[in-house]
């Protein structure tokens, strides 16, 4: 029997997630103290890649952590069931650089699909809520497509459908610069929604699609939360009333969000840091912003990172170094991206980070009910409102 189902009758807790029920099975009374691998843990936006291993493609540092074109390595699913993850936005599909983005993203799909079948004991494709929790229960890694830019939509919102039907569930409208739906959080002008960005959301929006505004800019992030028939969600992020930087969202972008029942992830990155060297109290503090914010229905994590921890940190800050003026020639690259930084935080990566967190979390006077709703109760709760149960 898994972790998850100790106390709960393995049948109940599966109809359970059958039937999409809005509570979920919580192991407070049997575990005070519960390790991370007892809950269920959504990391909104992250990878499973090894960051020792330089990618196949572009080295833009667009989430993919060193996932190549090849399988998945053994390393990195032992560490992932090892963090307790159980669910994860995946980034596919075209972020920037010079392929098509129609083209190239579609293919990225086809390479994820060829990589879940090759490992059906290991991974499963995340449809619905109650995937998530079939995750858990079977001891997989969930799996869910998300795209970190809507440029593949070209001028056709209709793509949105197709998307769709390929299990894309998560798309974000923005990268850092603007495109033709807005603009990103880098864009000078902020010049908030397109006609076409509307257009689109209304069509992800029908096709139950989240709508990922995480490297919007401002006046984007409002404008669409405002627009959207459906709640939004910032998959990862941090709070710019601590630290303020481009990456980071206003308070008025949070509550707004969250008033109309969306979902805010907090990222472990520098920029949760003014000089960009955040550590894991960082973290902690802008997930206690959020919650202050927002309420505690309405915060998680999206680390925007993996759980393979790092074996040569001087061959990696060389490469990172790189991957960081590689990305500033481009115009991709965002304020608080600094050549002698990590894109992570250096107390609280590898397989231990969401034990640690949590374990800082309770020192915080967290009782152990908010830290799974953090962890992944209140992803699972957002996704039912968007993907259904």
């Amino acid at each position: 029997m898994n972790d998850i189902t100790a106390g709960v009758d393995r049948r109940v807790f599966l109809a359970m997630a059958g039937a999409g029920a809005v509570a979920l099975p919580s192991m407070v009374a049997a575990h005070p103290e519960h390790r991370a691998s007892d809950m269920i843990i959504v990391n909104a936006l992250g990878g499973l890649g090894n960051p020792n291993e330089p990618p196949d493609g572009p080295d833009t540092g667009t989430g993919v952590d060193g996932t190549g074109r090849g399988g998945i390595e053994q390393r990195v699913i032992d560490d992932a069931r090892a963090s307790g993850l159980t669910a994860v936005n995946v980034t596919l599909g075209y972020v920037a650089g010079d392929m098509e983005p129609f083209e190239y993203s579609v293919r990225e799909i086809g390479i994820w699909d060829t990589r879940l079948r090759e490992r059906p004991h290991d991974l499963l494709k995340v449809l619905t809520a109650a995937d998530i929790l079939h995750a858990k229960a079977e001891n997989r890694i969930g799996i869910i497509y998300g795209f970190q830019n809507a440029a593949m939509m070209g001028d056709d919102a209709t793509r949105a459908d197709i998307f769709a039907d390929l299990g894309v569930r998560v798309i974000q409208l923005t990268y850092n610069p603007g495109n033709q739906l807005g603009d990103g959080s880098m864009a000078p002008q902020n010049r908030g929604l397109s006609p076409f960005g509307r257009e689109v959301i209304e069509r992800l929006n029908a096709n139950r699609i989240m709508v990922d505004l995480s490297h919007s800019g401002e006046r984007t992030c409002l404008e669409a939360a405002a627009h959207s028939s459906r709640p939004i969600s910032i998959n990862h992020t941090g709070c710019r009333a601590l630290v303020d930087l481009p990456r980071n969202k206003t308070d008025e972008e949070l509550r707004l969000v969250a008033s109309k029942g969306g979902f805010v992830g907090i990222y472990f990155m520098p920029f949760l840091d003014p000089e960009s060297r955040a550590t894991a109290d960082d973290v902690v503090a802008h997930i206690d912003h959020a919650v202050n914010l927002c309420g505690e229905d309405h915060v998680g994590i999206g680390t925007d990172g993996g759980t393979t921890g790092i074996d040569d940190m001087a061959a990696y800050r060389g490469r990172i170094a790189k991957q960081i003026a590689d990305r500033r020639a481009a115009g991709i690259g965002a304020t608080g991206e600094n050549a002698d930084t990590v894109p992570f935080v250096l107390d609280l990566y590898g397989p231990t980070q969401f034990e640690k967190l949590a374990g800082l979390l309770r020192k915080r006077g967290y009782t152990e009910s908010r830290i799974e709703k953090i962890m992944g109760r209140n992803f699972i709760n957002y996704a039912r409102e968007i993907w259904g149960a």
